[in-house]
């Protein structure tokens, strides 16, 4: 990939202002697969300048001109998603299977699903002597994670596109190679100059600037809660919107007329999947305290059926996760876990046995946890559960609701009228009922300290308009 030490500036690759580098490493071998350009304010000056002279001409474009775009976009992706598939799977560890089955087709899937919203969306309607109109919310700066890169990217980018908006991405740099193979997708679909733009770099020098610039409209986040404070922050003082998807501790309750083998060996893999390193993963699961026993042997019996190993294998279930940064923080949560008296059902600390280069994480069950513990409070972002038990359903309310986070929560039950019920008390921007799955037209966002703002879907499109009203329209005769 030629254009790994360049960024996308109005349309072109050019050099960045700086010479430093950052070596990006294979989790799988911890050996660098090349490097990527750090980039610093100029750069960003630089992005920003080329976005806002391009958000003067490409605002005023029809619907059906960036329907075209989007098809354009849509069909160039589709040519080069295995190329997209096996970066992600080298630069933060994905096996090939979730690579090309899921993690790749998640952008694509964004792509499609905002060119639905766009053909059908009313940008204006007439109320009482005013026409309300959406518009474009301007010039938008994105930070983007490593742990789903592109589909991060492709559910701002995409609605950015069809509600007119320009910007400036800067991805993770830990993961950055897809983003550069996105932005060389948007060139060859022939996106207008200026129109998107991509800074390399790290949060606290180009998030920052970009956060902080005077001239970015919106900043679209998704990442920490603790790098989202920083973000929100460094927005204050320009007073510009701020979207933000953050962290997770998600509750997975368990009510007690739920088929346990089914739901917990299911739920056990759904926990595990990407190594665990996703924000809305169900990484408390609630049970009936008088059935914990019996949960934890399936939930046992489950992890130890995950084989952890190289991503390039047909049979692993889960690689690596991204780091070593990551891999001690979730070595030493684990250890965490155990030091304050949760049982260890199967896992732990250290590299799962045959393994002994790469960031490999034993699959961890724990039983016994109460909900003041650490590993029941901290994101961990690793394929660690902790399980905990409840009295009754008022209780076990209580205890998901008992967290500063607020992304997601997960119920099994037989009787769906009563699961629907509890759904409506969790304080959670997503509930999956009995393993229902993702739905890329559903709005996704968190309560409390996971997040404000929605993406995906008509939610997400709608997060990149602004409303005008003009009082005392006269519609044309």
């Amino acid at each position: 990939m030629s254009n790994r030490t360049n960024f996308y500036i109005n349309g072109e690759w050019v050099a960045p202002s700086t010479s430093d580098t950052i070596d990006v490493i294979n989790p799988a071998t911890e050996q660098s697969i090349g490097q990527v350009a750090m980039g610093g304010a100029a750069d960003v000056d630089k992005a920003v300048a080329a976005a806002k002279a391009a958000f003067a001409t490409f605002s005023q474009t029809t619907r059906e001109e960036r329907i075209s775009i989007l098809e354009a976009v849509i069909a160039k992706y589709s040519e080069r998603m295995g190329d997209v598939a096996a970066a992600i799977s080298e630069e933060m560890g994905a096996p090939v299977n979730l690579a090309n089955k899921a993690q790749a087709p998640a952008g694509l899937g964004h792509l499609m699903t905002t060119l639905g919203v766009l053909k059908e969306f009313e940008f204006e309607e007439d109320l009482g002597t005013s026409r309300i109109i959406r518009e474009p919310a301007g010039v938008c700066g994105f930070i983007t994670p490593w742990n789903w890169p592109i589909n991060q990217i492709a559910c701002k980018v995409a609605p950015a596109l069809a509600a007119g908006c320009t910007m400036v991405l800067k991805p993770s740099e830990i993961a950055p190679f897809n983003a550069i193979l996105f932005a060389e997708i948007l060139d060859e679909a022939g996106l207008p100059a200026g129109v998107f733009n991509l800074v390399n770099g790290d949060g606290p020098t180009v998030g920052a600037a970009l956060s902080a610039h005077p001239d970015v409209d919106m900043m679209s986040f998704t990442g920490s809660t603790r790098a989202g404070v920083e973000v929100a922050k460094a927005a204050a003082p320009t007073v510009k919107r701020v979207a933000q998807e953050l962290g997770g501790k998600s509750a997975n309750i368990i009510l007690d007329d739920a088929d346990f083998q089914k739901a917990i060996a299911r739920d056990v893999f759904g926990l595990v999947t990407n190594s665990g390193q996703s924000c809305n993963a169900p990484t408390r699961m609630l049970v009936p305290m008088a059935r914990m026993d019996e949960a934890a042997a399936v939930a046992k019996a489950a992890a130890e059926q995950v084989k952890v190993g190289d991503p390039n294998a047909q049979d692993t279930t889960i690689g690596p996760v991204v780091s070593e940064v990551q891999y001690n923080k979730i070595q030493d949560l684990i250890q965490k876990g155990i030091d304050e008296g949760a049982k260890l059902e199967t896992g732990g600390t250290g590299r799962p046995e045959g393994l002994n280069a790469g960031y490999y994480i034993k699959p961890t069950v724990f039983s016994h946890v109460t909900n003041d513990m650490t590993i029941a409070q901290e994101e961990i972002f690793g394929p660690v559960l902790a399980m905990i038990g409840y009295q009754d359903d008022e209780d076990a309310v209580r205890i998901a609701n008992d967290t500063v986070y607020g992304l997601s929560g997960y119920i099994s039950s037989e009787n769906p009228e009563r699961a629907r019920d509890i759904a409506r008390q969790i304080r959670t921007g997503n509930v999956h009922l009995n393993g229902a799955p993702g739905d890329q037209q559903a709005p996704f966002g968190g309560y409390k300290q996971s997040g404000n703002g929605r993406e995906w879907g008509r939610f997400g499109f709608e997060e990149f308009l602004e409303t005008k009203a003009i009082l005392g329209y006269t519609p044309r005769s």
